[in-house]
């Protein structure tokens, strides 16, 4: 065992060694028996090669040539079979030299020194690669559309946030997956982060914010400003003269608790935030914090 459990890891580097010698023996074994093939192929071609000149001149029979040329073609058979068992055992003698396929951090050892160790049996040790590392979500179908789009014009920051914690990691969408799933009908994603701090690690659960883009200079309101009414959604505003009037709005989304208003409202009007369940047009209301923009209004 080369490293310690837990150690990071880079590509190519020593971890483990295999007990080399039974397979250095079989390397030892294929070479002999090669080199003694070789000699016997060596006597068979010059004997196949004797006998077709005594063919020629007519002294040998045909069958008697025609056989010493297939013992010379069997041995050169046998000679490439050897070649071929040497390749496998030093192949086999190479497998005893384990080294790190990736960069990354490794877990606990799961096999010990002196444990017997068997091909495909169980993982000797896992190493997750931290560096980039990769955020798997999902997002309902609906929002495909729009992420392809996005998509095809650049790239889609995605931000995941951990657990009790407020500063994010920040990486991009790198993936979307070509099936949807048919039991949450929804999409997977994947985004990849560099993750230099090592904050992300392999099996934690975050939040993740994914933006396909940004809108300058939206006039948003608090979303629960926004109230229900016969005709769609209104808003309460205030007028000069402290009475409400209810104004009907256009929200095309809310985010966060904040809705984007796209039509019926102007910027600087003052709007009601609370209480709207008491009012009726043309009541009149008085403003509890002037000194807030865009202040709360009560009904009086």
């Amino acid at each position: 065992m080369h490293f310690k459990e837990g150690d990071t890891v880079h590509k190519g580097q020593l971890l483990l060694t295999i007990d080399p010698r039974p397979y250095q023996a079989a390397l030892a074994q294929a070479q002999a028996a090669l080199a003694r093939d070789k000699a016997i192929g060596v006597n068979s071609r010059a004997q196949a090669q004797r006998y077709q000149k005594l063919l020629e001149a007519g002294i040998s029979a045909s069958q008697e040539a025609e056989s010493y040329i297939s013992a010379a073609n069997a041995a050169d058979a046998v000679v490439a079979a050897d070649e071929a068992a040497i390749e496998t055992a030093q192949l086999n003698l190479e497998f005893c030299q384990i080294y790190s396929p990736v960069d990354g951090q490794t877990g606990y050892l799961m096999l010990k020194p002196g444990n017997l160790v068997k091909v495909a049996d169980v993982p000797i040790v896992v190493i997750n690669q931290m560096n980039p590392i990769f955020v798997n979500f999902t997002v309902p179908t609906q929002y495909l559309p729009d992420i392809r789009k996005f998509m095809a014009q650049g790239t889609i920051p995605v931000e995941a946030t951990l657990p009790n914690e407020e500063a994010p990691e920040r990486g991009e969408l790198t993936f979307v997956d070509n099936n949807v799933d048919l039991t949450t009908g929804t999409i997977h994603l994947r985004a990849t982060f560099a993750n230099g701090r090592n904050r992300l690690v392999p099996g934690l659960y975050v939040n993740v914010l994914l933006t396909l883009s940004k809108e300058t200079n939206a006039m948003v309101v608090p979303s629960h400003a926004i109230v229900p009414g016969q005709k769609g959604q209104l808003v309460y505003v205030v007028k000069q003269d402290k009475t409400v009037e209810a104004r009907p709005v256009v929200s095309s989304r809310t985010v966060e608790g904040v809705a984007v208003i796209d039509k019926g409202l102007e910027l600087g009007e003052t709007i009601v935030v609370d209480g709207q369940a008491a009012l009726a047009p043309g009541m009149k209301v008085e403003i509890k914090n002037p000194a807030d923009a865009g202040g709360e209004a009560n009904p009086s």
